[in-house]
């Protein structure tokens, strides 16, 4: 008989070792497999189906249930989501991550956050309902919130809108303590079932990089939060009363070096840590149901996606991957950058959202000046107080290469703005020049991110693309197959090539620690139309 011979009949067959045929049973991860040792202690594998069966000379060693992509993660997790996949297309702002991507994640059993961020109101509701009458079947999606600490109220209206229209899961992020407005939505509609078993209507998927954190959201709410959210008429007492007994979010992302907002984290290093704080605050509040960790950043191919879940991922978010695809929110110009992203195309560069306080996203340094040019005016607002401060040459400048208009004309634009999103920034602005220079200095900030979206030609060199290092890394992965170009990146195609090869790959590592062989190139995993 021989050796290699894969047919899954009744004859009586040795084990395969080595070659084509080792590695397409590695591949076929629906397959349970076992492992059989000959006389001399050489290992190797064969199919273990009831009809097979293998010749006198092998003693079987283990045997491998199948693998399926769905298995990956926390069952629990889907589960609790109704999912099929542990698998999550995150938030990107301004909605890049379309009402078109959060749609196509549901009705393939994964899940989708819109990119609400940057939005109004106004178009926040507009693209829920359109959300939901797309996936009125029970599928899982959700909407970013993301932090606006110099508006507090725009927050907590957010919040309401979601609320109101029964957004039943929310990513928060850029978030360093926790806000009333986290809390309302957390602990909004918690109850009791029959059983005693405490219940909750809302979900808070956290992204977070530090450990303190994660803490806070691992945490109940404080005391005097859940007062004050009593007291305003936010919460009930019932509510308050469970709250007690109930972390503000079951659902942490632990977020590694990402596109846009990061810090840079090693997952590697921050995963474990985040893991053991989650053993040590649910033993220490005594919770009766688990808080599920998840991975995101740096999650650009198959053995990314398996390296995560290896670490114990409950689930895995990708970001930046889904950005050049068919459904993003974002011009075509902006997709074919991207998928020419190479390792070390990326730049971290000052943000609009909190300019002032120094904080940097992750951007896109390809064919565009947008982390130079923003890091510049920065320093300019760093070192003045005000515009009439800056010398006249350089204001210039200022005027003629980044901004193409008076700074006179691009205050009354932001005035403008301002006005309906937050008039109290116009009166800080006017009784202080500085707050003033930083809001004008913000409109080239928060426009820059806005032009690649529109696809505005002229101001390509401006583009700001948030952007981590797994675009590059996909990049190199699909180089040569079908998900190479732009206008084949479904994002549903994507997310199970990333599921399928995190399968075949974790196959591969199986086998591996039983002492097989496993040649080099099963790992690495050519994308498939699936």
């Amino acid at each position: 008989m021989n050796e290699t011979n894969t047919g899954l009949g009744n004859d009586c067959c040795r084990p395969i070792a080595s070659g084509p045929a080792l590695l397409e049973l590695i591949r076929s991860v629906r397959a349970p497999l076992a492992v059989y040792k000959d006389k001399h202690g050489s290992l190797s594998v064969y199919p273990a189906t009831k009809d097979v069966t293998v010749t006198n000379d092998y003693s079987p060693v283990a045997t491998l249930p199948p693998l399926y992509p769905e298995w990956l993660g926390d069952r629990g997790f889907c589960a609790v989501h109704g999912v099929r996949f542990a698998y999550i297309a995150g938030a990107m702002a301004r909605g890049i991550a379309s009402i078109d991507m959060v749609v196509a994640m549901g009705k393939a059993g994964m899940m989708g956050f819109l990119g609400s961020a940057g939005l109004s109101v106004e178009q926040i509701q507009q693209s829920i309902c359109a959300i939901q009458a797309s996936l009125n079947n029970g599928e899982a999606w959700g909407c970013n919130l993301i932090h606006t600490p110099d508006a507090p109220d725009l927050e907590m209206s957010i919040v309401q809108l979601f609320l109101q229209l029964g957004v039943a899961r929310i990513s928060a992020s850029a978030f360093m303590s926790m806000t009333p407005a986290l809390a309302a939505y957390a602990y909004k509609g918690i109850y009791r079932d029959r059983d005693g078993v405490i219940c909750r209507a809302n979900y808070v998927f956290a992204k977070i990089s530090r450990p303190e954190t994660a803490a806070a959201f691992m945490k109940p709410a404080p005391q005097a939060m859940l007062k004050q959210l009593l007291e305003r008429g936010l919460l009930t007492e019932a509510e308050v009363q469970l709250a007690q007994n109930l972390p503000v979010s079951e659902d942490i992302t632990v977020e590694a070096d990402s596109g846009g907002h990061t810090d840079g984290q090693i997952l590697t290093a921050l995963f474990p840590t985040i893991l053991d704080l989650k053993h040590q605050l649910s033993e220490q509040y005594q919770y009766q149901r688990d808080i599920r960790i998840g991975a995101a950043g740096g999650l650009g191919t198959p053995s990314a996606i398996a390296a995560a879940f290896a670490l114990g991922a409950a689930y895995v978010l990708t970001g930046s991957v889904n950005q050049a695809c068919i459904e993003a929110g974002t011009s075509q110009a902006v997709k074919q950058l991207l998928t020419q992203v190479r390792t070390g195309d990326v730049a971290m560069a000052p943000c609009a959202d909190m300019f002032e306080a120094g904080v940097k996203v992750q951007v896109l340094k390809r064919r565009t000046l947008y982390a130079p040019r923003s890091t510049k005016l920065y320093e300019i607002y760093k070192r003045y107080d005000s515009l009439e401060d800056i010398p006249a040459a350089e204001l210039d400048q200022l005027e003629k290469s980044i901004f193409r208009q008076s700074l006179t004309s691009v205050w009354q634009t932001t005035k403008r703005f301002f006005e309906t999103r937050d008039p109290a920034q116009l009166a800080k602005a006017e009784a202080n020049p500085k707050v003033k220079m930083g809001l004008i200095f913000r409109w080239y900030l928060g426009s820059s991110s806005r032009w690649p979206i529109d696809g505005d030609e002229d101001r390509l060199v401006d583009y700001q693309i948030w952007c981590g290092p797994a675009q590059a890394a996909f990049n190199d992965w699909v180089r040569g197959s079908f998900l190479e170009p732009a206008e084949n990146r479904a994002v549903v195609q994507v997310a199970r090539n990333l599921l399928e090869g995190a399968a075949i790959v974790t196959r591969a590592q199986q086998l591996r620690t039983f002492g097989i062989a496993v040649p080099q190139n099963a790992f690495a995993v050519v994308p498939q139309k699936l």
